[in-house]
């Protein structure tokens, strides 16, 4: 994109030192890279390299010049990144926000400031930010020199041209001047707008999910007759419920108990009823629907609601009917109140009490890097179709600030691990895969996993490709009727 952080505003062609300056930049600690979990030990030379610049003394600056043995340019349009052994999910990874490229010349230009200043390569270019707000893009007016067509029925993804989707077919985009993207921290004024149309698509808010839907889960006749189309979008999603492994009451082999006894307390079908309207799917361990190693039904000792069997594992704990065990502090965002305030409910039933402490998202995510969270709510949404992704929260070296956010430590799972991480898919993999989810569950790190679905809706004007969550870049397919 054009942008001061470039000689007299022009931006430049992207090229293949780009690539490797932004894998390198996630080796500087000073930046608090939470995507180093994907790189540790996996490239050749690029741990040493990371251990030397850390080690610079006082004053030095990180050398992104210095050259590692793994990491090498070819020519302006290709590199060459040579593994320490083999690693199935890597193009995957390349293809993670963790991983997107960025110019030099702005990491340089914005330092701390960079977040609030993208510089990439897309369709729209960030105009405004009012945090907490609002977030307004417009075309970026050289995007079109790339030449960037519509698919046409030939190149279109599948249940394109059944939807009705390709009638831009062959046209340049962005179609587009721009996006405007509301933040929104309650569902009802979301909603609101949405039905006097001052926003074209919105993701339905679980409350209001009866007013538009029937039980099928499609569009109730009145929604139909206005026009309005929608998408119901299953997710690789894990929400979960879990323990600091680390704190010195909950978490550990002596935390053991407890931990099982608050899962048994759980009763994950009464959260989806009252807070997604049974549209979840229920399950046990990190393994969501969708990916091998996931199995259906209830499949772990500690599934709840089992109060009678809870508080006899707390009283073989030490702590009969909860009494001398210290509050448990629950860490949860903004929003969530309500969720925390059942599960409560719940766990009043076997004595123990509940500190509940909203956060700000990134308040809670700092809690979480820094150790401080005993217990917290959160939810994942896999990176790629890969339960390696999903067992990777639980690997040891991963403890935070990466991505192990309940500082797990178990050698059986990290050996299974280091087994798994480098075989490509296949039955022996999956079996392993099971292997682990089963020392979770025993464990109890984490229990309550459910799998959202997304459920998207639009008015008449805008005509959306298909709505995914993998990522906004649909958006430049879209297009919407301009008002009179």
């Amino acid at each position: 994109h054009d942008d001061p952080c470039f000689p007299g505003g022009k931006g430049r062609e992207l090229h293949a030192e780009d690539v490797l300056f932004s894998i390198k930049r996630m080796a500087n600690r000073a930046f608090r890279p939470r995507g180093w979990w994907l790189y540790n030990d996996r490239i050749v030379g690029f741990n040493a390299y990371r251990d030397q610049q850390n080690a610079r003394p006082a004053g030095v600056p990180f050398q992104y010049d210095a050259p590692v043995e793994g990491l090498q340019v070819l020519d302006r349009y290709r590199f060459r990144i040579t593994l320490t052994q083999p690693y199935p999910q890597f193009l995957y990874v390349l293809a993670m926000n963790y991983t997107s490229v960025m110019a030099r010349e702005a990491v340089e230009h914005y330092g701390q400031e960079l977040s609030a200043h993208p510089v990439g390569t897309g369709p729209f270019i960030l105009k405004r930010w009012i945090r907490g707000t609002e977030v307004v893009f417009e075309r970026n007016p050289r995007y079109r020199e790339r030449q960037v067509y519509f698919p046409t029925e030939k190149d279109a993804s599948p249940g394109m041209k059944e939807r009705g989707l390709l009638r831009h077919a062959g046209e340049l985009i962005p179609l587009l001047d721009g996006i405007v993207m509301h933040v929104f921290e309650q569902s009802q004024p979301m909603w609101l707008k949405w039905r006097v149309k001052a926003l074209d698509y919105i993701q339905v808010p679980a409350e209001y999910h009866d007013a538009i839907f029937q039980p099928d889960f499609t569009l109730r006749e009145s929604f139909v007759k206005e026009g309005v189309q929608n998408l119901n979008v299953p997710l690789l999603d894990f929400i979960y419920r879990g323990f600091n492994m680390e704190h010195p009451i909950t978490g550990g082999e002596q935390g053991k108990l407890i931990r099982q006894a608050i899962s048994l307390a759980f009763d994950v079908s009464e959260f989806n009823d009252a807070f997604y309207n049974n549209t979840c799917v229920e399950y046990d361990g990190p393994i969501p629907p969708g990916l091998e190693g996931y199995k259906p039904g209830v499949t772990s000792a500690y599934r709840g609601p089992n109060i009678e069997k809870a508080r006899e594992l707390l009283a073989k704990a030490g702590y009969p009917n909860g009494e001398g065990l210290p509050p448990i502090e629950y860490e949860i965002s903004i929003g969530g109140n309500e969720q925390a305030e059942m599960f409560s409910r719940q766990l009043k039933k076997i004595g123990v009490t509940l500190q509940i402490n909203s956060n700000s998202f990134p308040e809670l995510i700092q809690k979480l890097s820094r150790r401080k969270a005993q217990f917290f709510g959160l939810a994942w949404g896999s990176d790629y179709p890969d339960a390696q992704n999903n067992l990777a929260l639980f690997y040891g070296p991963n403890s935070s600030p990466g991505s192990n956010n309940f500082n797990y430590q178990n050698p059986a799972f990290d050996a299974l691990y280091d087994r798994i991480k480098v075989m490509q898919p296949g039955p022996e993999r999956t079996q392993l895969y099971l292997q682990m989810r089963e020392l979770i569950l025993e464990d109890v790190p984490t229990f309550g996993s459910m799998a959202r679905t997304r459920f998207y809706v639009w008015n008449k004007r805008m005509s959306p490709v298909l709505p995914n969550e993998t990522s906004y870049r649909w958006l430049k397919y879209t297009h919407v009727e301009r008002q009179p």
